[in-house]
C-alpha cells in the first residue's frame, strides 16, 4: 500500500485500532447471521464465500482508515521507458495469428443504463444502426473468428442487476460463430454509515441492500465461477478485458503479440489526455513499482497538479490484457490487494434517506501485483466509451462508420474528436431522441454546447464551435438543413458570429 504519514499520536492509533477491532467483530457476527439465514446449501456456500471476501475488504478498510495510510506525493515518479511504451514503437512485424488460440475476450457487463434513463443492462442500449453495445461486441468477435478461422470466446461479467436480462438476450446469438459465456461478479452487502453494520438482514433482502463491488472483483469472480480454470483447460492464457460501453476496444493482434513476446503478465492501454479526461487515472512509478494513480488518491493540495496534462499526459482506458495463469496464482495466494474505493450512497428506509457505504476496487489498480506489467499508449480510437448522451451523439454521428461491429473514424476528419456538452434536457436517452431525432453532421465540428429546450431538425450541419443556449420557458428549433459554423444561438434565435 502507499506510505503512511505518521501525524497521529500513539494513543490516537491505539484508540482507533481498538475501535476498528470492535467494528470488525460486530461485522463478523452480523455476517454469520446473514449466512445462517439461507437454507439452501448451495446458495449458502456461495454466499459464505462472498461474505468472507467482503469481510477481508471491510477489515482492510478499517485498518487503513485507522492508520492514516495515504500517498506520499514526493515519492511519485514518471514511469520509465520499460513501464510505459508507445504503441508506435511496438515491433511492426506480421501478426502471429496463431496467438488467437491463447486469447479470450471479456466485457465488463455489470452496469445498468439508469444514468442515461434506461431500464436494464447498459449493454442493451441502442447505439448505432439498430445495434446495441452487446450486438456490436458480438459482431466484432464473430468477424475476428471468421477472418482468421479462430475460436476466440466472449465472456460477459454480469452483476446481479444485469444477469437475468443478459442471459435472456444472448440466446439470440446461438446461431452466430461465437462462443459466449457469462458469469456473475460478487454480491456484497452495503454498510450503514453510522453503525458500520450490514444493511441486509437476510439473503432475500431488498436489492438496494446489496451492491456489485466494482470491476476489481473480476479476478475473484473469474476464479470462483470456475470460468478461470475452464479457460486455462481450453488453452487460453490471456484475457482482453474492457468496459462493455467502449466501442473502440477491439482485439489488437499487435498488442497480443507484444504481450506474449515480452512475457508481461499485465498490459494496460493508456491514451493521451484531453481537457475532457483530466480526472482519468494514470500510471506512475512509486517505490520502484508501476502503479495506477486515481484522482481520489491525490491529496487536495495536488489535485490541480494531477489534472495538468503536461505532467500526467495519459490515462487508463480500462482496456487490459491479463495473463490468466498469473490471475490464478495471485488469487489462490490472496496476493491481490487493490486500493479500496469507498463509495457513499443513499437508500430509502421508512421514507427517509439513509447514508450507506459500499467498498469497491478497480481492476486497473491490480497492475502492481503482476510481473512485467506495463502500459502501452494507444491511439485515441481505442477509447470510445459511451457514458452520457453527449458520447452517444458522437458515436452515432457521421464522424464514424460501422465496419464489422467496430467504429472507424472518417478519414477526412482532422484533429481530435469534438468536445460535446449536452445539458440536462438531453441527460436521458428519451430526451435525447426527442430533441435530436436526426443526428447532425459533425465531421468539421470542434466544440458543441447545447443547453435548454433545443430541438435539431433534419440534415443539420455543425462546424467549428457551436453554442446553443435556450433560456428557461423558451424553445429553440434549429430548422431542417441548417448549417451552423462558429456561432452562438440564444433564446431569441439570434445567431451571433463566434
Amino acid at each position: 500500500m502507499f506510505a503512511k504519514k505518521h501525524t497521529k499520536t500513539h494513543s490516537t492509533y491505539a484508540f482507533e485500532s481498538n475501535t476498528s477491532n470492535v467494528a470488525a467483530s460486530q461485522m463478523r457476527n452480523a455476517l454469520n447471521k446473514l449466512s445462517d439465514s439461507v437454507e439452501d446449501a448451495e446458495k449458502r456456500a456461495k454466499l459464505e464465500n462472498e461474505l468472507d471476501s467482503f469481510f477481508t475488504l471491510f477489515r482492510r478498510y478499517l485498518v487503513e482508515k485507522a492508520s492514516g495510510t495515504t500517498l506520499d506525493w514526493d515519492k511519485i515518479r514518471s514511469p520509465n521507458p520499460d513501464e510505459v511504451v508507445d504503441y508506435s514503437t511496438i515491433q511492426q512485424q506480421p501478426a502471429n495469428v496463431a496467438n488467437l488460440a491463447k486469447l479470450a475476450v471479456l466485457k465488463l457487463n455489470g452496469g445498468l443504463g439508469t444514468s442515461m434513463g434506461c431500464v436494464g443492462p447498459k449493454s442493451v442500449i441502442e447505439v448505432r444502426d439498430g445495434n446495441t453495445f452487446l450486438d456490436l461486441s458480438v459482431r466484432q468477435i464473430e468477424f475476428l473468428n471468421r477472418q482468421y478461422d479462430s475460436d476466440v470466446p466472449l465472456l460477459l461479467m454480469n452483476s446481479f442487476n444485469t444477469d437475468s436480462d443478459t442471459e435472456h438476450l444472448i440466446k439470440k446469438y446461438t446461431a452466430n460463430r461465437i462462443r459466449i459465456r457469462s458469469f456473475n461478479q460478487s454480491r456484497y452487502p452495503r454498510v450503514f454509515k453510522d453503525s458500520m453494520l450490514p444493511v441486509p438482514s437476510d439473503y432475500e433482502d431488498d436489492l438496494d441492500a446489496w451492491y456489485p463491488p466494482g470491476h476489481g472483483d473480476l479476478f475473484e469472480a473469474l476464479h470462483a465461477s470456475g470460468e478461470l480454470d475452464a479457460l486455462l483447460a481450453s488453452g487460453r492464457e490471456i484475457v482482453f478485458v474492457s468496459n462493455g460501453d467502449n466501442l473502440g476496444a477491439t482485439v489488437d493482434l499487435k498488442i497480443l503479440n507484444h504481450m506474449i513476446e515480452t512475457g508481461a503478465e499485465y498490459i494496460m492501454e493508456l491514451t493521451d489526455k484531453t481537457r475532457a479526461d483530466v480526472k482519468g487515472g494514470t500510471l506512475i512509478s512509486y517505490d520502484g513499482q508501476v502503479r495506477l494513480l486515481e484522482v481520489a488518491q491525490v491529496p487536495k493540495e495536488h489535485v490541480d497538479e494531477f489534472k495538468n496534462i503536461r505532467k500526467f499526459k495519459n490515462f487508463n482506458t480500462n482496456n487490459l490484457w491479463i495473463n490468466l495463469r498469473a490471475v490464478k496464482r495471485l488469487v489462490e495466494s490472496s496476493s491481490l490487494q487493490m486500493e479500496i474505493i469507498p463509495n457513499q450512497k443513499t437508500i430509502v428506509r421508512g421514507g427517509h434517506d439513509i447514508n450507506v457505504l459500499q467498498l469497491e476496487t478497480a481492476c486497473g489498480a491490480a497492475i502492481r501485483h503482476f510481473k512485467g506489467a506495463h502500459g502501452v499508449v494507444v491511439p485515441r480510437s481505442r477509447f470510445l466509451p459511451v457514458k452520457t448522451c453527449s458520447d452517444l451523439l458522437l458515436v452515432k454521428s457521421d464522424l464514424f462508420c460501422l465496419e464489422h461491429g467496430a467504429l472507424k473514424l472518417d478519414p477526412s476528419r482532422f484533429g481530435p474528436n469534438p468536445l460535446i456538452k449536452l445539458g440536462s434536457h438531453f441527460k436521458k436517452v428519451s430526451g435525447f431522441n426527442l430533441r435530436i431525432p436526426h443526428i447532425p453532421k459533425i465531421v468539421e465540428l470542434d466544440h458543441l454546447t447545447i443547453t435548454g429546450n433545443v430541438f435539431l431538425g433534419k440534415g443539420v450541419t455543425l462546424k467549428g464551435t457551436v453554442i446553443i443556449v435556450c433560456s428557461d420557458g423558451q424553445k429553440i428549433d434549429i430548422p431542417n438543413g441548417s448549417v451552423l459554423e462558429n456561432v452562438v444561438v440564444t433564446g431569441n434565435l439570434q445567431i451571433l458570429e463566434h
